[in-house]
C-alpha cells in the first residue's frame, strides 16, 4: 500500500488525477463552521467538467451525481471532443444513494477518531456521522489541528486500513455502557449515552470495536452502526481529509467550541479524483465570489450578518426574474397582494407558530404596551386577506400570490451567502378552494413549478412527498385525505417521487422538488402543502351550495422557495453568465475613438426604448474593452468604429469569444429584441 502522504508515482489516471488536485485543491466551505484552517489553493488545468444539460445519450444509476467529462464552456470544440474521449464519466453517489458509501464513510469517521486519539492522547471525542459525501468528526483537544496535522491523521489512518482490522458489533447494558464511557474519561459520549436513554430507557445500546476485543491497542465507540466488514475493506487511495473547522458541542455556543475535521471517501481513487474536480469547478461558480467580482450584491457585517444588500447589477436581474414571476401569476389567475412586516403577537399564537416555530422567531418588540412579532411566514396574513371579505362557494378557488419579505433566527455559524440567511423575500402563494378542487390546484401548481424552473433551464426534478412528523397538529383522519390528495395530483402528473417520512410541515403535508444544476447538484426550492390547520385556527368559512358555512382548504406554495437563495442558485447554474434575456447589461456598445462615440450613444438610446440593456464604454484600447466585457460576462458587445458608423453597422462579438463580423444596426436590435422576448440564452 502507498502513502497517503509519500504520493509515489500512480500508474493509473485517476491516480494521477488525485494526486494533482490533492496539491492544488481548494477547502470547501461548512457553513456551519467557523474555519481554523485551510489548504493553499492554486488553478490547475486538467480534464475540465461538463455540465448535466451536455449529459444527453449518457445513462448513469443513481438519482444524483456528479459526472466528470469534457468540458468547460471555455474549452474550445476541438479540445472538448478529445478529452470526451479519453475521460470515462463517473457517477458519485452521496450517502443516501449508495449504502455501500455510507457505510465506508461512517466507518472512516470512526478510523479517523481511532488516529486522533493515538496521535493525541489527551483528545475526547464526540459525534462522528457520515455526512452526503463524506465523514466529519468532532474533538475536544486542547492542541489546534493544522493542516500538516491533517496529513499526520491520515498517514495514521492508512495504517489501520492497511491493518485490515475487523469492526466487532457489541450490546451492552446501559449501566455496563456507562461503566466503560468512564473509565476511559468520554465525557461527551457519557452525555451522549444520557440523551438516549432519556428519549427511550429501553432502546439497545451499543458499541462498535475497531480490532479484537482481545487485543489491548483495540478502539470502541457508542455507535449505532453501520460499518464495513473490516477496515481492508476500504480503498486507501479513495480516502482523503479536507479541513478542520470550529462547532459547538451541541450547537449550542454557550457550550464547549471543538475541533471538527472533515473527511471525505470513496469506492476507488477515480471517484476521488472526480470529486476533487468537482469541488473545484464548485469554487469557480461560487456566488460568493461572483456576486462580488460582477458586483450583483453584498453583505456588510456592519449592518448585520445575513442581511443582503442587492446591488444595480444584482438588482436588475432581481427585477427581470420578479417581473417574469408576476406576468405569469396573473396569467395563472393569481392575484397579487402585499401584506406588512410585523403583527400583533396573538397573530402568531393563532397560526400555532408560535408554539411550533418560536425557535426560529425574533423576540417580540413593545409597541405601546402590545407585543408585535417580526413576521417568520406570510401565511397568516393571506389569511387576512381572505377573512376580509365575505366568500361563496363560486368564488373559490381564490390564489394568492406575494414577494413578501420574512425574517427568520439563524445562528452566526450557520448563514452561508445567499443561502441561508435573515431577511428573505419568499414567492409565497396561497390557494383558498373546495375539497373536490385540491387535486386540481395542487396538478395547476406543479404545472407552473414546472413552467417556471424550465424558464431558468431547470428540467431535471426530484421529487419527495413529505409526510407528518412527530411535531404536528391535527387528526389522524386530515393527515390521511391531506397526504392522499397530493398522492392523486403526482400521479396525474405521472412523476415519479419518494416519501420523505416525518418531513411534512407541522400543520400539514408537503411535496419537495429539488432541481439539479449545471454540474450536477441538487437544491431543494419548490414546495406545495396541503392545509386543512389554519383555516380551522382562524375560523375560515364560505357560503356552500346550501347556504351553511363551511371550511375552504388552503394551499401553501412556493416555486423559487426565496429570491435570495435561488438567485445564489441561478449565479452558481450559470456560473455568472446569465442568460441573454437576465443580464444585468445585454450590450455593451464599444468605441474605438471619441469620433464615434454618438453613434454609439444614438444606438443605446435606441436600444434602450426598444427594451434593450446596453451601455457605451470607450477610453481604452478595444482588446481591453472586450476583456473587460467578458469579466463582466456580458453577452453581446458590438465594437464601434469608423466603418461602422459609415456603414450604419455594428460589429458583434458574443460571450465566448464567437464573433458574428458586421451586421446592419437594425437587424442587430431586431434580432436582440426577438431573442429577449423568447427568453432566449443566447443572441
Amino acid at each position: 500500500m502507498r502513502s497517503f502522504c509519500a504520493q509515489p508515482p500512480m500508474a493509473s489516471k485517476g491516480a494521477r488525477l488525485v494526486q494533482l488536485f490533492r496539491a492544488a485543491r481548494a477547502v470547501p466551505f461548512h457553513p456551519a463552521a467557523k474555519t481554523f484552517s485551510c489548504s493553499n489553493a492554486r488553478t490547475t488545468s486538467s480534464i475540465p467538467l461538463l455540465g448535466a444539460r451536455h449529459l444527453s445519450g449518457n445513462t448513469l444509476s443513481g438519482r444524483n451525481i456528479f459526472q466528470l467529462k469534457a468540458a468547460v464552456d471555455t474549452v474550445p470544440a476541438e479540445t472538448a471532443k478529445k478529452v470526451t474521449a479519453e475521460v470515462e464519466i463517473i457517477p458519485l453517489p452521496t450517502s443516501d444513494e449508495s449504502e455501500k458509501l455510507l457505510r465506508i464513510r461512517h466507518s472512516c469517521a470512526h478510523i479517523m477518531a481511532m488516529a486522533v486519539q493515538r496521535i493525541y492522547k489527551n483528545a475526547q471525542v464526540t459525534i462522528g456521522p457520515w455526512i452526503e459525501r463524506g465523514f466529519y468528526y468532532d474533538f475536544d483537544i486542547k492542541e489546534q489541528i493544522t493542516d500538516k496535522d491533517l496529513k499526520k491523521i491520515r498517514k495514521e489512518m492508512q495504517k489501520i486500513i492497511r491493518a485490515n482490522l475487523p469492526f466487532i458489533r457489541e450490546e451492552l447494558t446501559p449501566q455496563e455502557a456507562e461503566r466503560r464511557i468512564k473509565e476511559v474519561n468520554e465525557p461527551y459520549k457519557l452525555e451522549i449515552l444520557q440523551s438516549i436513554l432519556q428519549r427511550d430507557p429501553t432502546a439497545p445500546i451499543t458499541i462498535y470495536h475497531i480490532g479484537e476485543t482481545s487485543d489491548p491497542q483495540h478502539w470502541w465507540d457508542l455507535c449505532a452502526g453501520p460499518h464495513v466488514e473490516r477496515t481492508g475493506d476500504i480503498d486507501p487511495a479513495a480516502v482523503d481529509l479536507e479541513s478542520v473547522a470550529g462547532a459547538y458541542w451541541r450547537g449550542d455556543e454557550k457550550r464547549p467550541m471543538l475541533q471538527r475535521v472533515y473527511g471525505t471517501a470513496w469506492e476507488n481513487e477515480a471517484q476521488l479524483a472526480a470529486y476533487f474536480k468537482l469541488k473545484e469547478e464548485a469554487a469557480r461558480r461560487d456566488h460568493r465570489k461572483l456576486g462580488q467580482e460582477l458586483d450583483l450584491f453584498s453583505i456588510q457585517e456592519d449592518a448585520g450578518g445575513g442581511l443582503v444588500f442587492w446591488h444595480p447589477n444584482g438588482a436588475m436581474v432581481r427585477h427581470v426574474v420578479e417581473t417574469f414571476w408576476k406576468d405569469l401569476h396573473l396569467q395563472r389567475g393569481y392575484k397579487l397582494v402585499y401584506s406588512p412586516h410585523i403583527a400583533k403577537l396573538d397573530l402568531w399564537k393563532t397560526s400555532g407558530h408560535f408554539d411550533f416555530y418560536r425557535e426560529n422567531m425574533y423576540d417580540q418588540m413593545k409597541v405601546e404596551e402590545e407585543e408585535y412579532q417580526l413576521k417568520p411566514m406570510n401565511c397568516p396574513f393571506h389569511v387576512a386577506v381572505y377573512k376580509s371579505g365575505y366568500h361563496s362557494y363560486r368564488d373559490l378557488p381564490i390564489r394568492m400570490a406575494e414577494l413578501g419579505t420574512v425574517y427568520r433566527y439563524e445562528r452566526s455559524g450557520t448563514m452561508h451567502g445567499l443561502f441561508r440567511v435573515r431577511g428573505f423575500t419568499q414567492d409565497d402563494g396561497h390557494i383558498f378552494c373546495l375539497p373536490d378542487q385540491v387535486a386540481t390546484e395542487i396538478r395547476g401548481v406543479l404545472d407552473l413549478v414546472e413552467e417556471v424552473l424550465s424558464t431558468f433551464g431547470f428540467s431535471k426534478y426530484e421529487i419527495n412527498l413529505s409526510t407528518r412528523p412527530e411535531k404536528s397538529v391535527g387528526d389522524e383522519n386530515f393527515w390521511a385525505i391531506a397526504e392522499g390528495a397530493l398522492v392523486e395530483a403526482l400521479k396525474s402528473k405521472g412523476w415519479d417521487y419518494a416519501v420523505d417520512a416525518g418531513g411534512g410541515a407541522f400543520y400539514g403535508p408537503k411535496i419537495d422538488i429539488k432541481i439539479q444544476d449545471a454540474i450536477g447538484r441538487k437544491w431543494q426550492c419548490s414546495t406545495i402543502q396541503l392545509d386543512y390547520n389554519l383555516p380551522q385556527r382562524f375560523d375560515m368559512e364560505y357560503i356552500d351550495s346550501q347556504n351553511t358555512k363551511q371550511r375552504p382548504i388552503m394551499i401553501h406554495r412556493a416555486i423559487f422557495g426565496s429570491i435570495e437563495r435561488f438567485f445564489g442558485i441561478l449565479i452558481e447554474n450559470y456560473a455568472g453568465a446569465f442568460p441573454l434575456w437576465m443580464a444585468p447589461t445585454q450590450v455593451r456598445l464599444l468605441t474605438l475613438n471619441d469620433e464615434v462615440a454618438p453613434y454609439a450613444k444614438a444606438v443605446a438610446e435606441t436600444m434602450t426604448r426598444a427594451g434593450i440593456r446596453a451601455e457605451v464604454n470607450g477610453g481604452a484600447s478595444i482588446p481591453k474593452l472586450i476583456r473587460n466585457a467578458q469579466k463582466a460576462k456580458t453577452p453581446v458587445v458590438c465594437v464601434v468604429g469608423k466603418q461602422e458608423v459609415e456603414n450604419n453597422t455594428l460589429a458583434v462579438r458574443l460571450l465566448g469569444g464567437q464573433e458574428l463580423g458586421a451586421m446592419p444596426k437594425d437587424e442587430v436590435i431586431s434580432r436582440l429584441v426577438k431573442a429577449i422576448a423568447s427568453k432566449s440564452a443566447t443572441f
